[in-house]
């Protein structure tokens, strides 16, 4: 039943424990528990709602910026992971395999503000040996959930070889 929950939740954390319960055959009731206990285990962190800014009249920039960093003795990338997601304009921080070993998400105001927290908040981390810097430029899906920009629909004849 917990696998059913969280997928459902995972693709739309609105709907309710009746909801859930008609299309898994569980109980209501059984259900709100089973979620209770899965947040006071933070197996459920949070819920958010997916916007898209594109349709709204605020206007963000998306980073994504790839860190090198030195690990720390004892504790790998924790900690430095840690200090940097700290910083209140950071969306999220995953450790990466390959050529770059944290990935950092912003959302802000400019490229500006972007550069801004690069240069002055990241590159100054002791453990932090380089950095390149990404940007979003037009988000077509997301969290699974494909993003209408506006309505806006392609009217151009399908060519066909």
């Amino acid at each position: 039943m917990r696998g059913k929950i969280l997928q459902l939740l995972a693709k739309n954390s609105r709907l309710t424990p009746e909801e859930i319960g008609a299309q898994i055959g569980a109980d209501p009731a059984e259900v709100a528990k089973e979620i209770k206990l899965m947040e006071e285990k933070q197996v459920i962190c949070g819920y958010n709602t997916l916007i898209n800014w594109e349709n709204t009249d605020r206007e963000l920039v998306t980073a994504l910026i790839e860190v090198k960093v030195t690990p720390q003795r004892g504790n790998g990338f924790d900690k430095i992971a840690e200090r940097i997601y700290q910083f209140e304009e950071v969306k999220a921080v995953y450790l990466m395999s390959g050529g770059f070993d944290l990935t950092v998400i912003l959302e802000e105001k400019s490229l500006k503000e972007i550069a801004f927290f690069v240069s002055d908040k990241l590159s100054p981390i002791d453990a932090v040996i380089g950095t390149a810097t990404h940007f979003v430029l037009k988000n077509y899906k997301d969290h699974g959930i494909i993003i209408n920009h506006g309505g806006k629909t392609d009217h151009r004849m399908i060519i066909s070889p």
